[in-house]
């Protein structure tokens, strides 16, 4: 997957498109992100687990541990929380375009980020449907921990691994995953959104 890279004051940003991926399966994904974690990059993930699960209809608040290793020989135990989009600052509200829209913020690099979570920095993807499937870009915005562009652009390769991979098993996982009618054990939360920029806010989750 072909992902032009570009970087401003704020961060570090690529576009991406999927033939074949519907929006409803990214939906799909962001609650259920333990079923595919390793899939979404096997070279440097490792299994996911949630410190706070997401609820059927609501992932707003989960917290997942997101253990991997990027190009630069960095191994992370990375704590990411969903957050509700009035929460993120106003500036970084102003990059949502598209129709759906995760942002998350990096807590830290351990558990004792809990006891005070506080933002390093937020992941905007967004995305929306086409006739071929969908369109969609990824954003790293850093707050309390600023990033240099040279780590931007490490972050990029990593992303861009991942968001190129749903091509390859995203269909096919939400397809199997159809049989689960326990919604304990396969939520799902709409993430599309009425308005742009700092008006977005969720349809579907109060």
């Amino acid at each position: 997957m072909d992902y032009p890279i570009s970087q401003d004051a704020m961060g570090t940003h690529f576009d991406w498109k999927h033939e074949g991926v519907s929006a409803r399966m990214i939906d799909w994904f962001w609650s259920n992100m333990e079923k595919g974690f390793i899939l979404w990059h096997p070279e440097q993930h490792e299994p996911l687990e949630w410190a706070t699960a997401p609820k059927h209809g609501n992932p707003i608040g989960s917290i997942h541990i997101a253990p991997q290793t990027w190009s630069d020989g960095r191994r992370q135990d990375l704590y990411i929380r969903f957050e509700d989009l009035k929460d993120v600052p106003a500036e970084i509200r102003d990059y949502i375009v598209y129709e759906h829209v995760v942002i998350v913020a990096g807590l830290g690099l351990g558990a004792e980020c809990l006891a005070k979570p506080e933002p390093m920095g937020y992941r905007i993807h967004q995305w929306e449907k086409t006739d071929y499937g969908v369109v969609g870009k990824s954003s790293a915005i850093g707050t309390r921990r600023k990033e240099t562009p040279a780590e931007g652009l490490v972050w990029a390769a990593h992303a861009g691994q991942e968001i190129g991979n749903w091509g390859v098993f995203l269909p096919q996982l939400y397809t199997l995953y159809k049989v689960v009618s326990d919604t304990s054990r396969n939520p799902f939360a709409d993430l599309s959104v009425s308005g742009r920029g700092r008006e977005a806010h969720y349809r579907y989750i109060s």
